[in-house]
């Protein structure tokens, strides 16, 4: 994108009015809907927003019904206002891209700039300050005005005025710590006035008062805060403002002064990371509520949050109950919280009356193990107690009516386009990491290592900080590629004596062993599950396993107990297992001798799962079908690696030929993987599924690109015998690679055979047909297409149907007609998730747009099908769609391209024989013959820089 001396060919600003420019000269882009469509897709950041994203966004309460094609014609048109630049608006399966980086938004670069100040800048402010000041003058104005009344880009407009707000923190303080406080004196005063409630303001108004000498107005700033605060909340500052006062009084505040977002210090002496929002939370939901739980998994920092929410209260008590082992002594515990000495009578009594009517905070931490007990003690402190607040710890909730339940989650882990060191998971293994081992700021190479570490921790601090500390033995790609067997790693190595919670096995053990015997069963054997497991299933495998309980309650008492979280998602509830605890799940059914039957029932799963999506695909259900298929992806990636392991050949092959339709039709490219490998195992010739495996791994291959090898696997698929249902497997890949050879007699011969085998025709008579239509006979086409759509019974064979229709019609010259059939096969493709199709019918549409003199969507739309194929390796449709843009590019007299492409094409192997069709001439075989040592990348360049040319001109 860099086409002016070094400076972005396209520039999108968002911080203010929409502003856009190309190669250096502003471009006026007209009308609401298209400008939010441009901002959306700035907002994005360079990511992928999905069409059905975009058209909610645009329309929001009642979308035409042509929502798609106004969102499509707006991203044309927004292409033609970018000129030169509109390369950049890319269409990808999933939707639409902006392709701009941080040097080509205002956004990306405000994020960048303030990150590299953070990076660089914090023991030095001065070389911070420069890169906060030009961040800064990014912000125009009131940022895009006149679309915020849509909801996506209202939302996102929030979210900048939160950077900004941390852009203006860090100013502040770089400039106050390099010596120029007077310079943002009014920039500190103005963001308090903004938002008088938000103490890190203050303190920053603080040190700029002090700064600047006055002293005096510093300490006024810091008194009507806390008055403000007393009178509008009923709440006390933090400790942070009271040593601001001090530091301010003693002449020391450029060193006494906390700074914005700085942790509180824990009783080791370490910093609380990661957590800033969650204490402020609690902070405010105690002052509504009496009790409140703090629950989540063992390690997730449930004691050093409620410590931290302790600290920063100047009535609080603090009762440990990880030590207490009867339940009898919680009491006791308590009594000797309150430093109260009861020689004789009801201890908890005395407890409660000592406790009073007093506005008070007790914090009773770490109560799983003594729920019972615990549940008496405080529903007898919050009954005589009415002015205390109770805020406990436990992994599961106490159960109490009043109960208001807080869930912990794992510290955030860094995201694909985020900066890893801004991620608190990082931070935290970064800090713990420097305690350890001393050495300069990690590389961009050793922060990627660390976010892999803590990925595969799960963001538990507890994990984060017992791996960090393993640095003293291991080296960092040491420790990274040891985490498969983190809770060993790990779990030794404590001291004698250490508490039960400084182990990672041991945290969790404590959990597990809370839990009643079926329960255990259930977790155990639900470990299995790599990517989560759907109610039902769960439900099933509960119910198997523990058939005298109430399946839906062993799984809530899980989840309670924090050894599953439940998902609410809008295809259904689903459960989830941390990294750490399937591990741990994993040991364990190994160590009960049931991990043989635990794999057995998984693969059982698997393979009827896969059967059922394979029919699914075949029927009116397919888009939930398509769904399944790739939310359970990674469970049966698991399923299918077991079962070669196991090397159980006909289970592996049940489960990859139940799913040849999406091996035919969607881009889940390794399923043709697993296809190949079966077909090359020797256990074949063994197998009673060989001839449907080759006819699987015949299909995968010609979506591969090899439409030789297909044809060759056919065959020797029904080499194997004539079986109706594995005959039906090695038809129609060979009907196909023979089209392909334009065999349009065999084409035929094959396709209806494959339809006069039991069951539906599925595309048999569509193929035939495209086979009479390219030989000519268009008239027998239209009738074997009729056929094959009137026994279609999914959206993905209705749309093959309209393909196969738009192909005759086009041949037919019957442009309008053609157009019709194509975009209705390709609207019912993207609504089933056929990729393939969508790809084809595409290439089939642009020719007819091309006819018509559309040149422009044409020259987008071929660059969008051809990086489609050479995502997904297609290279049989490949080199028929470079074909048809080198026809096209030698319209627009762009003879070189066409002639290198045209060559290309001729020199390809796997490329298929070119039909002959009306005006177009079929070049000669040997045509080019010294531009045939053109790679296949060399090829994509070349078809690309020939679109950008054309759409430049």
């Amino acid at each position: 994108m860099d086409g002016n001396g070094g400076a972005p060919l396209l520039r999108v600003e968002v911080l203010g009015p929409l502003r856009v420019v190309v190669d250096g000269v502003a471009v006026d882009v007209p009308g609401p809907k298209r400008r939010a469509v441009l901002a959306l897709l700035a907002l994005a950041e360079a990511r992928t927003v999905s069409a059905d994203s975009l058209v909610d966004g645009l329309w929001p309460v009642e979308p035409p019904d042509a929502a798609r094609q106004a969102l499509h014609s707006h991203v044309s048109r927004l292409r033609g206002h970018l000129g030169p630049a509109s390369g950049a608006l890319q269409t990808q399966r999933a939707g639409y891209r902006l392709d701009v980086d941080a040097a080509g938004l205002d956004l990306a670069q405000a994020r960048a700039l303030l990150a590299a100040a953070r990076a660089h800048g914090a023991g030095d402010p001065a070389h911070a300050l420069p890169l906060l000041r030009q961040a800064d003058g990014l912000w125009r104005g009131p940022v895009l005005a006149d679309l915020t009344d849509l909801e996506p880009i209202g939302a996102a407009v929030t979210e900048i005025a939160r950077l900004r707000r941390q852009v203006e923190d860090a100013l502040i303080a770089a400039a106050v710590g390099a010596g120029h406080a007077d310079e943002v004196l009014g920039l500190a005063a103005d963001a308090v006035a903004a938002d008088p409630f938000r103490e890190p303001g203050v303190l920053l108004l603080m040190r700029a008062l002090a700064g600047s000498g006055q002293v005096a107005e510093a300490l006024r700033a810091a008194r009507e805060f806390r008055q403000r605060l007393a009178a509008e909340t009923g709440l006390d500052p933090s400790s942070a403002l009271g040593d601001a006062e001090r530091a301010v009084a003693g002449g020391t505040a450029g060193a006494g002064l906390a700074r914005p977002g700085a942790g509180g210090a824990a009783a080791d002496g370490t910093r609380l990371i990661g957590r800033a929002a969650q204490v402020a939370a609690l902070h405010r939901v105690l002052a509504t509520e009496r009790l409140v739980t703090v629950t989540g998994p063992g390690g997730v920092g449930k004691t050093r949050v409620a410590l931290e929410v302790a600290r920063r209260s100047t009535t609080a008590t603090v009762l440990l109950l990880a030590p207490v082992t009867d339940p009898a002594a919680v009491p006791h515990a308590l009594a000797a919280a309150l430093n109260l000495r009861v020689a004789r009578g009801d201890v908890l009594a005395a407890c409660v009356a000592v406790l009073g009517d007093q506005a008070r905070l007790l914090v009773v931490d770490n109560c799983e193990h003594l729920l019972d007990a615990a549940r008496g003690v405080i529903s007898a402190v919050l009954a005589g107690c009415p002015e205390v607040t109770v805020l406990v710890t436990s992994r599961e909730r106490l159960g109490l009516a009043a109960e208001y339940a807080f869930r912990l989650s794992p510290l955030a882990l860094p995201g694909p386009d985020q900066d890893a060191a801004q991620a608190p998971s990082v931070t935290l293994f970064l800090e713990r990491a420097s305690r350890v081992r001393r050495g300069r700021e990690p590389t961009a190479t050793q922060l990627r290592t660390v976010a892999d570490i803590v990925r595969r921790l799960d963001g538990i601090p507890l994990a984060i900080e017992l791996a960090a500390g393993r640095l003293s033995t291991f080296s960092l790609e040491d420790l990274r590629d040891r985490l498969d067997r983190a809770l060993d790693l790990l779990g030794g190595g404590a001291p004698s004596g250490e508490p039960r919670h400084r182990t990672l096995r041991a945290t969790i053990e404590w959990s597990y062993d809370l839990l009643a015997e079926p329960e255990r069963l259930v977790f155990r054997h639900l470990s299995v599950f790599v990517d989560g497991v759907p109610l039902e299933t769960a439900e099933r495998v509960a119910a198997e396993l523990a058939p005298g309980l109430d399946s839906g309650s062993v799984l809530a008492r899980l989840v309670d107990a924090s050894m599953l979280t439940a998902v609410f998602g809008p295809d259904g509830t689903r459960y989830r297992m941390l990294e750490t605890l399937r591990s741990f799940g994993t040991d364990r059914l190994a160590a009960a001798g049931e991990s043989a039957a635990a794999a057995d029932r998984f693969v059982r799963w698997g393979v009827a799962l896969a059967s059922w999506i394979g029919a699914g695909l075949a029927s009116e259900r397919e888009p939930e079908a398509d769904a399944v298929l790739r939310r359970e992806l990674a469970n049966l990636r698991a399923v299918w690696q077991l079962i070669r392991r196991r090397e159980a050949f006909d289970d592996a092959a049940v489960l990859v030929t139940a799913l040849i339709n999406a091996i035919a039709y969607r881009d889940v490219v390794e399923l043709r993987a697993w296809a190949q490998e079966l077909a090359d195992d020797p256990a074949l010739d063994r197998s009673p599924h060989a001839a449907a495996v080759l006819g699987t791994a015949a299909e995968a291959a010609y979506q591969g690109g090899d439409h030789r090898r297909a044809a060759r696997l056919a065959r020797a698929g029904l080499e194997r015998g004539p079986a109706a249902e594995s005959a039906w497997f090695c038809l129609l890949p060979l009907a196909v690679a023979e089209l392909a050879d334009t065999a349009y007699a065999d084409v035929v011969e094959h396709a209806l055979a494959a339809a006069a085998q039991p069951g539906p025709s599925r595309e048999s008579f569509g193929i035939a047909a495209l086979a009479r239509a390219q030989a000519g006979d268009l008239e027998d086409a239209r009738a074997l297409n009729a056929r094959g759509h009137a026994d279609a019974g999914s959206p993905t064979l209705r749309s093959w149907g309209e393909y196969v229709a738009g192909e005759i019609e086009n041949r037919a010259r019957r442009a309008e007609l053609a157009e019709q059939h194509y975009l209705r096969a390709i609207d019912l493709a993207q609504t089933s998730g056929a990729t393939f199709l969508v790809g084809i019918a595409t290439v089939g549409l642009l020719t007819v747009r091309v006819a018509a003199g559309r040149v422009g969507d044409a020259l987008h739309g071929y660059r969008d099908v051809v990086d489609y194929f050479a995502r997904t390796g297609n290279w049989t449709h490949l080199w028929v769609t470079l074909r048809n843009l080198a026809d096209l590019l030698r319209q627009l007299g762009d003879d070189e391209t066409a002639d290198q492409l045209d060559a290309a094409a001729a020199g390809a192997p796997d490329a298929p024989a070119r039909a002959q069709r009306a005006g177009r001439p079929v070049p000669a075989a040997g045509a080019g013959d010294s531009q045939r040592v053109l790679g296949r990348d060399a090829v994509l360049r070349i078809a690309r820089l020939g679109i950008d040319r054309c759409l430049a001109n």
